[in-house]
Formats: C-alpha cells, sequence, structure tokens
C-alpha cells in the first residue's frame, strides 16, 4: 500500500482512537478473569496477578523514550510497530500453555501499547488547527476514560460465552483492522534528524522501572525487604535519584535530550502534567474500594457492578464532542477545574450511599455525576497542556504527559491497597482479611464494618482529584490562535 500522506485528521483520530481504545480496555479487561485464569493455568494467585503487573511495567516504563521515537522515526511508523506488536502478543497471550508465558506475552504488548500511546496525542497535535484541537482532544480524552469502565463488563461478557482466552483473541481481529485503517488514514509526516540521548535513554528507564515496579509491589512484601539487602524503600529512592540524574543530564548535556526542558517553560504543560498525575491517581483509586463494596456488600456479579457505572461512559460519550466544541471557541482553563471539581463531589457523593441501606440504583446518581465530570475533564485538560508544544517536540511531550498519568495510577492503586487494608484492620479486626479470598456477598454481620472502610477509604481519590482542580487554578490564559508561541 502507498505511503499515505494526505492529511484528513478526523478520519486519522477515529481510526487512531480505535487502537488506543483497544490497548486502555487491556489494562483493566484482565481484573475480572483473575480467578478463571488462575484455575485454567493450575497456577497462584501472585504468579496470576504478575501477568497485570508485567503489563503495566512494560507499558508505564518506556513512554518517555517511545514518544521521542515517534518525533525521530515519525509517529506512524512507530504507532504500526507498536500495534502490531500488541496484536501478536494478544495472540500469544490467548494460546499461552503456562503462566510463564503468559506473565511474558503480557509484558510484550505492554512495549507494543507503550510505543502505540505517545503517537495518538503527537499525531492530534500536529495535524489539527490550535481552533479544532479541542474537539479532537476531548474525543481522545473520553476514550481513555471510556475504556477504564467497558474493560471490565467486556471482561465479564467473554468469560461467561466463551472462556478466559478470548479477552485476548478480540484484540487480534480489531488490531488487523486497525492496521490497516492506519495505512489508510494516519498520514506520513514529517520527521527531525534527532540525535538519540543513549545515556538518557538508560537513565529515564531504569528510574522510572525501579521507582513503578517500588511502588506496584510495595504492599506485597509489606513495604519492607524483598530479597536480602534489597528493599521496597531503598527502589524508590534509589529510582528517584536515578531520575534526578537523569533530569540534570537533560539540562547539562551538549547534544539533543530525550526529554527537552524547555516544554517546562509553558507553565500550562507543567500544570497540566502534574494535574493528569493527579487524574491517574484518582481513576485508578477509586475502582477498587468501589467495585469491592459492589460485589462483596451488595453481591453484585464483576459484569454487574461495572454496569453501575454505566450512566458515567454513556454521558462521557455524548457530552464529550459539545464539551470539546466549547474548548476550541472558549478558554478551558476553567472548564477544567469544573470538570474535576465535579468528579470530586461525584467520588464523595457515594459515601453517604454506601454507608446507608438505600436501593441500589441510588448508587447510579454519582456515576451520572461523574459522566459529567469526565467530559469536562480528559478532553480540555489534554487540550490546554499540549497547546503551545512545538510540533518538533510532540512525541517526547506526549510521552511525559502519558507517563504521568500511568505513575498516578501507580500511586493510587499502591496508596489505595494501603489504605483499604487500613480500615478494614479498624474496622473488622481480626476478620481484616475477609473478602480477599471471598466470591459473592459476604455474610450479613460483616457488610456493615466492610461498607464502612470502603466509604472511608473511597475520600482519599476524591481529596486527590480537588487537589487537582486546585492545581488548575494555575493555567495561564490559552492565547489566541495567531499569537501561539510554541516550546
Amino acid at each position: 500500500m502507498k505511503q499515505n500522506t494526505t492529511i484528513r485528521p478526523w478520519a486519522a483520530l477515529w481510526t487512531l482512537v480505535l487502537g488506543f481504545f483497544m490497548i486502555l480496555v487491556d489494562t483493566t479487561i484482565v481484573s475480572v478473569a483473575n480467578p478463571t485464569i488462575m484455575r485454567g493455568l493450575d497456577t497462584t494467585m501472585t504468579a496470576t496477578l504478575w501477568a497485570t503487573s508485567a503489563y503495566l511495567l512494560a507499558y508505564a516504563v518506556p513512554l518517555l523514550i517511545t514518544g521521542r521515537l515517534g518525533d525521530r522515526f515519525g509517529p506512524r511508523r512507530v504507532y504500526l510497530v507498536g500495534l502490531a506488536t500488541f496484536t501478536i502478543a494478544s495472540l500469544m497471550c490467548g494460546l499461552a500453555p503456562n503462566i510463564e508465558t503468559l506473565i511474558a506475552a503480557r509484558a510484550l504488548q505492554g512495549i507494543g501499547a507503550s510505543c502505540m500511546t505517545p503517537q495518538t496525542m503527537s499525531v492530534i497535535t500536529r495535524i489539527f488547527p490550535p481552533n479544532q484541537r479541542g474537539s479532537a482532544m476531548a474525543i481522545w480524552g473520553v476514550t481513555a476514560g471510556v475504556a477504564m469502565l467497558v474493560g471490565p463488563i467486556l471482561g465479564g461478557f467473554l468469560l461467561g460465552a466463551v472462556g478466559w482466552e478470548w479477552i485476548f483473541f478480540i484484540n487480534v481481529p480489531v488490531g488487523v483492522v486497525a492496521f490497516w485503517l492506519t495505512m489508510r488514514n494516519v498520514p506520513v509526516l514529517p520527521t527531525n534528524a534527532h540525535r538519540f540521548d543513549i545515556l538518557g535513554v538508560v537513565l529515564s528507564a531504569l528510574g522510572t522501572f525501579l521507582v513503578v515496579f517500588g511502588i506496584q509491589e510495595g504492599e506485597t512484601f509489606d513495604w519492607g525487604t524483598m530479597w536480602g539487602p534489597v528493599s521496597i524503600w531503598g527502589l524508590i529512592i534509589t529510582g528517584v535519584i536515578v531520575l534526578a540524574l537523569f533530569v540534570v543530564w537533560q539540562k547539562v548535556q551538549r547534544g539533543e535530550p530525550l526529554m527537552p526542558l524547555i516544554m517546562f517553560s509553558d507553565r500550562n504543560f507543567s500544570v497540566g502534567s502534574i494535574a493528569i498525575m493527579l487524574v491517574g491517581l484518582t481513576t485508578t483509586a477509586l475502582a477498587l474500594p468501589l467495585m469491592f463494596y459492589l460485589q462483596l456488600v451488595r453481591g453484585l456479579t464483576p459484569a454487574q457492578s461495572a454496569l453501575m457505572l454505566l450512566p458515567q461512559a454513556v454521558l462521557s460519550i455524548i457530552l464529550a464532542r459539545p464539551i470539546g466544541k466549547l474548548v476550541d471557541r472558549r478558554d478551558s482553563r476553567r472548564v477544567n477545574t469544573l470538570g474535576l471539581t465535579l468528579q470530586g463531589i461525584g467520588i464523595a457523593s457515594y459515601v453517604p450511599l454506601m454507608l446507608g441501606e438505600g436501593h441500589i440504583a441510588l448508587l447510579l446518581i454519582p456515576s451520572t455525576i461523574l459522566g459529567v465530570a469526565n467530559s469536562m475533564m480528559w478532553g480540555p485538560l489534554a487540550s490546554i497542556t499540549m497547546y503551545n508544544v512545538n510540533p518538533v517536540h510532540a512525541g517526547a511531550a506526549s510521552g511525559v504527559y502519558n507517563t504521568s498519568r500511568q505513575l498516578g495510577a501507580v500511586l493510587g492503586s499502591a496508596a489505595m491497597a494501603m489504605l483499604m487494608s487500613a480500615r478494614l484492620s479498624s474496622k473488622l479486626g481480626e476478620d481484616a482479611g475477609i473478602g480477599t479470598e471471598t466470591v459473592g456477598q459476604l455474610a450479613e454481620q460483616f457488610r456493615d464494618g466492610y461498607a464502612e472502610a470502603m466509604a472511608q477509604s473511597i475520600l482519599l481519590p476524591a481529596v486527590a482529584i480537588i487537589i487537582g482542580a486546585i492545581v488548575t487554578l494555575w493555567f495561564a490564559p490559552r492565547p489566541k490562535e495567531d499569537a501561539v508561541t510554541s516550546v
């Protein structure tokens, strides 16, 4: 097929959204299938959870690097390599005869996803004019939010209908179609003769790995010793030091940096990178106590629990484009602040409902609020953060933005695991571990204490997102289209 150099922005956007949606669904779809995979491959829960950990690690660690690869070799080419890798790895996952093969294939999936994600934002930044970028980013952003909700629903359906292997097999035809559409609709964009910062690659990858791995595995090792002299906090602190060295190297090196620090001279890019980290933390942290409450206290199945979030998904989709058009016409700073504030209100409104004994349908009210909030949060935040980014740095900027989101998600998961454990110990004492091996509704005598623990835990993401809303107050006014100064 001839290389496509014709730019059709909306066709390219919907094509990229298909692949982006697929890889994000894969971050949540496996969580529903873990018990079934454990039985099917005759393995332990710890080993099964490593299938998810391997994916998240391989996804998060290279994002800075793969973003820069898009600047060097072209976002379309790197996206296609990632898509092919992800699709082949999905087939390997479905055919895996043992847990070791599945973990390796999931890591390969993560690498493919890491190649794809930064290119989506990079292409949008480069092919859409500023007066349409808000609408485009709104669709991109809401895809991220909705995919996290669709994963458990789709996973529950596939498990009941055809078996756990199909949560991976389903990616194969989708990946093939997405590959063909990318060849057809995504243009070949000009590249720049970047010199690759080898030391920067090593420092960023090592530092990110140590921090993400340490946070991700902290609860498993009770935040203490792992092996011999190696401890969780030792890994995290070492990772932070390595990342500090990486930043210093980016500043003092005479060649071309992997992460051009000039990007952070734009206040909106710096503020947006902090805000999206808090959004990632909030989204991940919210899912854990809410799903435990719905399944263990209310007795819903995983698929039924996911359907309780349906208003959130539907409203996010319906409102994404109107909000995007609003952002295109007006300064989007306060849209972000309002969206994050509504997110905090929606999350906090779960608390009295979880502590009471009202009809379960009342829990659809917070989900509705969150749907409105999501439409005002994901897209507008991406739009104002990337607005001033020089197209030459689009891949690197996208890598930073998505790394921030993934790091926030890892922090949210770890912090919520600790908080849930502490609140359960406080409310249930010796029975604090109840529910971790339970399928179905808890015995009645445990439900009130468990509900209180989950309601208290859910305040963590509510507080985090309100802090995010305060952070967005530092956004600078967006310059007029004819006065944009790219950095």
